[in-house]
């Protein structure tokens, strides 16, 4: 099995919106239906990818993207203590949005490839595995 991922919601935006990356998130999801890697998203996250549809979308379309989002081969990792402590100790240290530190202390703990083009993970690059996509991904 290759190397497990972890989902933020500028990944998810990307493919659900067919924006610049959707292609690569695409890729991998497609790998996760092989049986070849694993997708992880927390529930933080999954959240943030709701606000946000509702807030540009409305409430329709935010559910529709919350049901097809259960439709793909993505794990919904509830924040438990510990990884709600490992985002509070990483929001003190970097200074990123607190729904990104728990992408990335969900990468962390499941020693995963965090998958976004947020330019905000590059500050993480020294304690997780990013992969890049859409305009940063060559960056």
């Amino acid at each position: 099995m290759d190397r497990a991922y972890v989902f933020d919601s500028y990944a998810l935006i990307a493919h659900f919106e067919d924006e610049a990356g959707g292609d690569q998130v695409r890729k991998i999801l497609r790998a996760a239906s092989a049986g070849k890697t694993e997708i992880f998203l927390s529930v933080i996250n999954l959240g943030e990818l709701y606000y946000n549809t509702l807030r540009e979308r409305k409430r329709e379309k935010a559910e529709e993207v919350l049901f097809l989002l259960q439709q793909l081969p993505i794990s919904i990792v509830n924040a438990d203590l510990e990884m709600t402590l490992e985002a509070a100790r990483l929001k003190s240290t970097y200074p990123v949005a607190y729904a990104d530190c728990f992408a990335a202390a969900l990468g962390i703990r499941k020693n995963a490839k965090v998958v976004t083009g947020d330019p905000e993970f590059r500050k993480f690059e020294n304690i997780l595995s990013v992969e890049w996509i859409g305009s940063v991904n060559s960056a």
